[in-house]
């Protein structure tokens, strides 16, 4: 789509609702004459003295469509507050224009960012009731009605987690890169155990020399660390002697005695074995994530994963064996998959009564092979179909969704929703994706973020690659950055 913006340069607001309207599309910039009938649009801004007004035209041939919205200036004090209002009503007056050439509006209209649910959190926050919210992002927003209550739903989670932090907790994060095979689906930086053998003993040294130092830092900044999360890849890719030298460096170099939730990601199962969980158990870790992603042996086949539903069975039996909590993601929207075969799926995943399941959407993104044309892909309409069943088998079976975030190039353009039974909410999940604390993230490919009280947001971005993480760490480079980050918020 040729886009031509006047008046402004939020390119990016631009091109998010663009995607989100227009999944096959992409942007092309350039000055837009009368006589242009390819598909193009004009994005305007307009500063008047009482409002600002955003305008959009779509053109496809002879069909023009126009969409407006307005704020007034009064409300636009300071940058940060300006350009929010100002991108939401150049989203609005696109999306406004572009419904002429869609057939089904966007489950989530206008909204593009990734955590919908800080939306719902700040009109909750503000005093608003969660109806009045509801009709907030309904109206405000074009949200249909059952994600604007999904939106509350996590939000209340939030502000619900959020009353038990204090300003020095801190969530950890331990990434690594690496998997057994690699999915057709992922775009994740991991690589394949076969191939990269070689650089486990030194990707593991180089972690245990910055998890000296991430103990180090939090000592000298009185940080509290109330979650661990490892992460990936699959940490249970590692061979069992690894992933126990790792897990002992961070219980003997950390401080836990404030952790109220430890996780390991296992998500593969044919990489999980009674003795790594028994490491686990010993070394603190009370919750494992393992994720079968589909119960049926023809999808599994068709995304490449070298496990069998067997092999899942095996393995939540081994966690049960093993006195961990459980959960488990499944994916809306993969290859060879139907509605129904999916509800089976959730059906057996029910039935092994895990604490929380997450329910993702199939993300259609560059590096993953599910993009080259070679997969039959589930219509937007089917997975409408898998999510909606979800919800109604989920909510009956005495779950509740308590976080969800967003991805591009999603199936359908939905969403990925967290739920759990009472009590058994994700705290890492909710810390992360609800920004309410820092998360100091280690390993390959890991990002921290650090979270001032002000809300502002910091991140710094470990190498991603094992080879990168060994050869050009800098971990001391990020540590000080941190330092400095706790001592500006304290001064």
């Amino acid at each position: 789509m040729k886009l031509e913006l006047i008046g402004h340069e939020y390119k990016y607001a631009v091109e998010q609702i663009m995607l989100a309207l227009f999944p096959k599309e992409r942007p092309e910039y350039g000055s837009l004459d009368a006589g242009y009938t390819d598909f193009s649009a004009v994005s305007r801004l307009s500063l008047g003295k009482v409002y600002a007004q955003a305008a959009a035209l779509i053109r496809r041939g002879d069909d023009i469509s126009r969409g407006y919205a307005r704020v007034k200036r009064c409300k636009l004090d300071g940058k940060i507050i300006s350009d929010r209002l100002l991108q939401r009503i150049i989203k609005q007056s696109f999306y406004r224009a572009a419904l002429d050439f869609i057939e089904t509006p966007p489950v989530w209209g206008s909204l593009t960012g990734i955590r919908p649910a800080q939306l719902a959190a700040a009109e909750l926050m503000a005093g608003k009731s969660e109806t009045s919210t509801v009709k907030h992002l309904i109206r405000e927003y074009y949200v249909s009605p059952e994600r604007a209550k999904l939106c509350v739903d996590a939000a209340r989670s939030a502000i619900s987690e959020k009353k038990t932090l204090e300003s020095k907790d801190i969530a950890l994060y331990v990434g690594i890169p690496f998997c057994p095979t690699r999915c057709a689906y992922c775009s994740f930086v991991s690589n394949s155990v076969e191939k990269s053998f070689g650089m486990i003993e030194p990707f593991a040294q180089t972690l245990l020399r910055e998890i000296d130092d991430a103990s180090e830092l939090i000592n000298t900044l009185g940080l509290r660390v109330i979650a661990v999360y490892i992460g990936g890849g699959t940490p249970t890719a590692l061979p069992a002697g690894t992933l126990e030298i790792i897990m002992q460096a961070l219980k003997n170099s950390i401080d836990l005695t404030h952790i109220r939730e430890y996780t390991v990601e296992a998500g593969r199962p044919d990489t999980i074995t009674v003795q790594k969980l028994e490491i686990m158990r010993r070394l603190g870790a009370r919750r494992v994530c393992v994720n079968p992603q589909s119960m049926s042996r023809d999808v599994l086949m068709a995304i490449g994963r070298n496990h069998t539903p067997e092999d899942i069975r095996d393995a939540v039996r081994y966690a049960r064996q093993c006195g961990m909590a459980l959960n488990m993601d499944l994916i809306a929207g993969l290859p060879g998959d139907t509605p129904e075969g999916f509800l089976l799926s959730l059906n057996e995943v029910l039935s092994f009564d895990p604490e929380s399941i997450t329910v993702h959407t199939l993300s259609l993104k560059k590096g993953s092979r599910i993009t080259l044309g070679e997969f039959l892909i589930p219509s937007g309409a089917d997975v409408a179909g898998m999510l909606e069943h979800a919800s109604k088998r989920l909510h009956e079976s005495g779950f509740a969704p308590y976080y969800l975030y967003r991805q591009k190039f999603t199936s359908g353009g939905f969403e990925n929703t967290g739920w759990c039974r009472p009590g058994y909410e994700g705290i890492y999940n909710i810390c992360m994706m609800e920004e309410l604390c820092t998360v100091l993230a280690l390993g390959g490919g890991a990002v921290t973020k650090l979270v001032s009280p002000d809300g502002k947001i910091e991140r710094i971005f470990n190498a991603k690659y094992p080879r990168e993480y060994v050869l050009l760490n800098k971990a001391a480079d990020k540590f000080e950055k941190i330092k400095r980050f706790y001592h500006a918020i304290s001064l």
